[in-house]
């Protein structure tokens, strides 16, 4: 076992999230138990080394941005204004301070790679 110089935070959607996916056009019918069971799970630094409510402030727009991408890459549309008022409306944030890995394996790395939106 290693513990990892990683925190865990796990983004749960609320009912606005569910209410703004039941809308779209072709929406598949998704609960919001469901939702909240599948919540994306993401690494940050480690709660020693940074306050997670400052990190997650810092970067609201870009995993508001990627959880919307995930169902929906139109972006005309995600609501107009992606604010961090409207991102703590919209999801239940889990933090996890300590990460453990059971796997001796070497953690494998992909860089993340954004929709291009602006070419749709």
């Amino acid at each position: 076992m290693f513990e990892v110089n990683r925190s865990v935070v796990i983004l749960k959607p609320r009912q606005p999230f569910a209410d703004w996916l039941a809308s779209l056009p072709g929406a598949p019918a998704v609960a919001l138990d469901e939702l909240r069971r599948n919540g994306n799970a993401l690494l940050i630094p480690h709660v020693d080394d940074v306050d997670p409510a400052d990190f997650l402030a810092e970067h609201y727009h870009a995993l508001f941005s990627a959880e919307l991408a995930d169902w929906c890459e139109d972006d005309t549309l995600w609501p107009p204004t992606l604010s961090a008022a409207l991102f703590m409306d919209w999801f239940d944030i889990d933090i996890h301070p300590v990460l453990t890995d059971l796997v001796s394996t070497p953690l494998a790395r992909e860089a993340f790679q954004p929709f291009d939106l602006g070419s749709q």
